[in-house]
C-alpha cells in the first residue's frame, strides 16, 4: 500500500471513528469546590423524645457513605439486599453521633460509645429508662443498650445480631428485657455456589392468574433459596438489659420481628416457610402466624398463610392479613380478610371484614365490622371502647375514617373524615400519639378531646397547625399555628403538659432548630443550635410562583434565583418537576409547599445549579387530570401544557431567557423529561435519572396507571419515549445506578434508550453509576452526578449556540 492509499485509508478510519459511540469507564468527576463545602456539611440534628417526656435524644447522621462501603460484596435475594460481612440488610444511613439532654434544665449528657461508630436507630424502652441501638461493623452488628440517667453504655451482644429482616431487637412490655433475632450458633459456612449446574432454571404455570408488579432482586435459583435460608435464619435470645444476661428463646427459623401482647405473656411471630416464590418478594413468601408465650412454646396457631403470588394489581391477599393485638385489652388480636378475593376492580357491597379473637383463642372469631372500601388501618384512643378505623378507595384516591367503638356493633359508626388523599387544604391532621408504661401506640386523649396536627396547606403555602378536637362532636380550637413568615411544626407535648411543646422552628433564612415553646405566654426556648451550612447562599431568592394552564388549571411552583440576582437579569432555567395524577381539577392546583422553609443543599439535588447561575423552578405543578382509568390517554398533552404556562410566566415576568430552558427529573420525573423532548421543543436540553422510558416492561401497569400493556396497548406506546426516540433531537444525559432495584426502572431501560437514540444520530450521554442504586449515595457518585449535570447543561443550555 503506497503513501497516498495509507493516508486515505487512515483518513477514512477515524471519520469511521468520529460517528461511533464513546465508551469507557471515565474517572470520578467533582464540581466546583465550594459546591463540595456545601455538599460535606454537617445535617441537623434529628430529635427523639422520651415516653416521658423529660428527655430528648439528639441524633446526627453520616452524609454519605463512602464508595468502599457501598461497594461492599452484596446479595440480592428475595426481595431484600443483604449484606454477608455483617449479616443485615444493606444499610445506606448511620447515627455517628448520639448524645441526651434533660429538659427541665437543659443539660447535655454524653454518651460513653467507642469513638467513630456507626449505629442504626435508636429505641426506648417504654418507660425510658433506657434507650437500645445497633452499633454496624465489619464483621457483624452489636446491640448496645444506654441507661438515660446516667449516659453509661453497655454492650448486649456481640457482632451476632441477625438484622436481614428486621432492626434486629425488640423491647417487651417490662422495659427490663429485649428480644433480640441473633446468628445461630451451629449455622456454619455459607453454601457454595455449584461451579457445574445440575440443569436448567425452570419455572412453569399453568392456568393461574399472577398479573404482579416487576419487583427487582428475586430469588431466581435453588442456590439463591439456600443462601437466604441461611442469611435470613435467626435464632431468638431473650436478654435481661440491667444484668446483661442472655438466653435462647424457641426455635431457630426464618423469623420476622415478635410483637408482644398488651399484658406482656404472649408474642405473635411470623415464620416464614417453603415453599419460596421467584416472582415476589420475602413478605409474599408462605408464613405461619403464630402465638407463642414467654417460654418460647406455641400456644396457638393463627394461621397458616399460603404463597400470594397471584394478587391482583392494587389488590391484598385473600386470608388473614393486618394481623395486629388490640390495644389496651390484656390479649386480644384483630385482624382483615377480603370479601373481593382481594381483586379491586370487583363489585361487592363490602371489601373487608375485620376479625376478632381474644386468649385463650378457643372457639370461633367474631366479626368487628365491615368496610365498604379497602381497610386502611386502626387507630385507638386512650379509651378502650373508642378508635378510628380508616378506609381506602383507590379507585377515587380517598379516604375516609370513621368514629367506632369496637365492642358494639349496633352502635352506628360516625364518619369523621372523608375526602380525597389529595385534598390538602382540607385535610384536619394525624392525630397526636402517646406511648403507654407497656407499649401500647394509641392516640393521645383528654376525656372527650384529642389533638391532631398537620402542614396546613393554603394558597399563601403551609402553616402547620395544632388542633384541639372534641371527638363527640369534631368541633376544633386552634391552640398552635406556625408564623406567616416562618415555618414551625408541632412535634410533641412534654410530659403531662399540654400547653409546653417542642417544635421544630425554620424561615427562608434560619435553619431546623428545635423549641421548646410555652402555648400560654409565648415563651421560647432553644434546644439545639444548629448553624447555617451554606451562609453564602442566604440571599438566595425564594418565592412561590403562580400560573394557570391554557384550560384554566391553576400551577405553581418554588422559584430559586441566585443570591446577586437583579430584577430584569434573565437566566437560564431548570425546569424540575415530578407529574401526579389528579381526578378533581380544583385538587390539582392546590399549593403543597411553603415559601417559607429553609433550604437544604443535599445530595444530587437540582438546587446546586442555583449556585452556577441558574434560576430553578423546581416542584413545578404538573398535574395529570381525567378519569383514573383514562387520564393517562392525554398525559403527553398535559404535561406539554403545564410545561408552557410555566416558561411563559417567567418569560413574561423577565426573568428567564425561553431559549436556554433545560428540564430534568428523577425516576418518573425521568420518564417525563424524556417525554418533553420527544413530543415538544420548550427546552433546550435534558437530564433524566433513573427513568423508566419502555413501558412495555412494565405491563401490568405503572404509577397510577390500571390497565394492562394488551388493554391499552396505543397508550403504552404512546407514552412510552423509547418508542419515539427518533423524535427525541435534543441533548439528553442519562444517569442510572447500575444496581436500581425499583419497581420498573431496571438499568436496562436507561441502557435501550441510550441504543435507541445512538441508532438514530441524537446527542445523548449515558452514565452508569457502579454500586447505586435507585437514588445515590456514596460520596463519590453524588459529587459525579453534579458535575455531570453542571457540565451538560452549560454546555447544551447556558451556553447554547444561537
Amino acid at each position: 500500500m503506497n503513501i497516498k492509499k495509507k493516508l486515505c485509508f487512515s483518513i477514512l478510519i477515524l471519520v469511521f471513528l468520529s460517528g461511533l459511540t464513546l465508551w469507557s469507564q471515565e474517572p470520578y468527576k467533582k464540581p466546583p469546590q465550594e459546591v463540595i463545602d456545601m455538599v460535606e456539611a454537617p445535617p441537623p440534628p434529628q430529635a427523639s423524645l422520651s415516653p416521658d417526656g423529660k428527655t430528648v435524644l439528639l441524633t446526627t447522621y453520616e452524609i454519605m457513605p463512602s464508595l468502599e462501603y457501598m461497594a461492599q460484596p452484596l446479595l440480592r435475594l428475595a426481595g431484600t439486599r443483604i449484606t454477608p460481612l455483617n449479616n443485615s440488610r444493606q444499610q445506606t444511613y448511620f447515627l455517628t453521633s448520639v448524645s441526651l439532654k434533660t429538659l427541665k434544665d437543659g443539660k447535655t449528657i454524653p454518651v460513653d460509645f467507642p469513638e467513630d461508630a456507626k449505629f442504626g436507630f435508636p429505641r426506648w424502652s417504654n418507660d425510658s429508662a433506657w434507650f437500645a441501638i445497633t452499633r454496624y461493623l465489619n464483621n457483624g452488628v452489636e446491640l448496645w443498650a444506654v441507661e438515660t440517667k446516667t449516659g453509661k453504655a453497655k454492650k448486649l451482644l456481640g457482632p451476632t445480631v441477625n438484622a436481614v429482616l428486621s432492626s434486629g431487637f425488640t423491647w417487651l412490655p417490662d422495659n427490663r428485657h429485649i428480644l433480640a433475632t441473633v446468628v445461630p450458633d451451629d449455622r456454619g459456612n455459607p453454601p457454595e455456589k455449584p461451579t457445574v449446574p445440575i440443569g436448567p432454571h425452570v419455572q412453569e404455570v399453568s392456568g393461574k392468574f399472577a398479573k404482579v408488579w416487576t419487583y427487582q432482586d428475586l430469588l431466581e435459583t435453588p442456590y439463591d433459596e439456600k443462601l437466604f435460608t441461611y442469611y435470613a435464619t435467626s435464632q431468638m435470645v431473650k436478654i435481661d438489659v440491667p444484668t446483661g444476661k442472655t438466653e435462647k428463646f424457641g426455635d431457630p427459623g426464618i423469623l420476622t420481628p415478635p410483637d408482644a401482647s398488651p399484658n406482656g405473656k404472649l408474642l405473635m411471630v411470623y415464620r416464614i416457610k417453603k415453599p419460596f416464590s421467584y416472582s415476589v418478594p420475602y413478605y409474599y413468601f408462605t408464613h405461619n402466624i403464630e402465638i407463642w408465650d414467654m417460654d418460647g412454646n406455641l400456644v396457638h396457631m393463627l394461621a397458616e398463610v399460603p404463597l400470594a403470588d397471584d394478587v391482583p394489581m392494587r389488590g391484598v391477599p385473600t386470608g388473614v392479613r393486618s394481623v395486629e393485638w388490640r390495644a389496651l385489652k390484656p390479649a386480644t388480636i384483630i385482624w382483615v380478610e377480603a370479601l373481593d378475593e382481594g381483586d379491586p376492580e370487583k363489585t361487592v357491597p363490602h371489601r373487608d371484614k375485620v376479625m376478632t379473637l381474644s386468649y385463650p383463642f378457643k372457639g370461633e372469631a367474631k366479626e368487628m365490622t365491615k368496610t365498604v372500601h379497602r381497610y386502611s388501618g386502626m387507630d385507638w384512643l386512650q379509651n378502650p371502647d373508642q378508635a378510628f378505623l380508616t378506609e381506602f378507595d383507590w379507585k377515587r384516591r380517598w379516604r375516609t375514617t370513621y368514629f367506632i367503638n369496637p365492642d358494639d356493633p349496633s352502635q352506628e359508626p360516625k364518619k369523621v373524615i372523608d375526602l380525597s388523599i389529595h385534598d390538602r387544604y382540607n385535610d384536619p391532621g394525624r392525630p397526636v400519639h402517646t406511648i403507654t408504661p407497656n407499649g401500647q401506640y394509641v392516640i393521645l386523649q383528654d376525656k372527650d378531646f384529642i389533638y391532631l396536627s398537620g402542614s396546613g396547606a393554603n394558597p399563601q403555602g403551609a402553616r402547620p397547625f395544632l388542633d384541639k378536637v372534641n371527638v363527640n362532636t369534631m368541633e376544633k380550637e386552634r391552640i398552635f399555628e406556625s408564623g406567616e413568615e416562618s415555618y414551625e411544626s408541632f412535634v410533641d407535648f412534654i410530659g403531662e403538659s399540654r400547653t409546653l411543646v417542642m417544635t421544630s422552628y425554620q424561615s427562608k433564612t434560619e435553619p431546623p432548630n428545635y423549641f421548646l415553646v410555652d402555648l400560654k405566654s409565648g415563651d421560647r426556648q432553644a434546644m439545639t443550635d444548629y448553624k447555617d451550612p451554606a451562609p453564602q447562599m442566604t440571599g438566595m431568592i425564594k418565592k412561590l410562583v403562580k400560573y394557570k394552564r391554557d384550560d384554566g388549571v391553576d400551577l405553581s411552583g418554588t422559584l430559586y434565583l441566585p443570591p446577586d440576582y437583579k430584577e430584569g437579569q434573565r437566566l437560564p432555567l431548570v425546569f424540575w418537576a415530578y407529574p401526579l395524577e389528579y381526578s378533581d381539577p380544583s385538587l390539582a392546583g392546590q399549593v403543597r409547599s411553603s415559601p417559607n422553609r429553609f433550604t437544604f443543599f443535599r445530595s444530587t439535588s437540582q438546587l446546586f445549579f442555583v449556585t452556577q447561575g441558574y434560576a430553578v423552578l423546581d416542584g413545578a405543578q404538573l398535574p395529570i387530570i381525567g378519569d383514573p382509568k383514562t387520564m393517562n390517554d392525554t398525559f403527553i398533552e398535559q404535561i406539554v401544557a403545564g410545561a408552557k404556562a410555566a416558561i411563559d410566566y417567567l418569560d413574561k415576568e423577565g426573568i428567564i431567557d425561553p431559549n436556554r430552558v433545560g428540564v430534568g427529573g428523577h425516576s418518573y420525573g425521568a420518564f417525563m423529561t424524556a417525554n418533553f423532548l420527544a413530543h415538544c421543543d420548550l427546552f433546550a436540553a435534558g437530564i433524566a435519572r433513573s427513568g423508566a422510558y419502555n413501558r412495555t416492561l412494565t405491563p401490568f401497569g405503572f404509577q397510577s396507571e390500571r390497565r394492562t400493556l394488551w388493554e391499552a396497548p396505543e397508550i403504552y406506546f404512546k407514552i412510552s419515549p423509547f418508542m419515539h426516540a427518533h423524535k427525541i433531537n435534543e441533548p439528553i444525559l442519562l444517569i442510572h445506578g447500575e444496581e436500581d432495584n425499583n419497581s420498573g426502572t431496571f438499568p436496562i431501560q436507561s441502557r435501550r434508550l441510550f441504543h435507541a437514540l445512538k441508532g438514530h444520530g441524537a446527542t445523548v450521554r449515558m452514565v452508569m453509576l457502579p454500586h447505586e442504586s435507585h437514588g445515590y449515595r456514596a460520596k463519590e457518585s453524588v459529587l459525579h452526578v453534579l458535575a455531570e449535570m453542571f457540565d451538560w447543561f452549560d454546555k447544551y443550555v447556558k451556553n447554547k449556540e444561537k
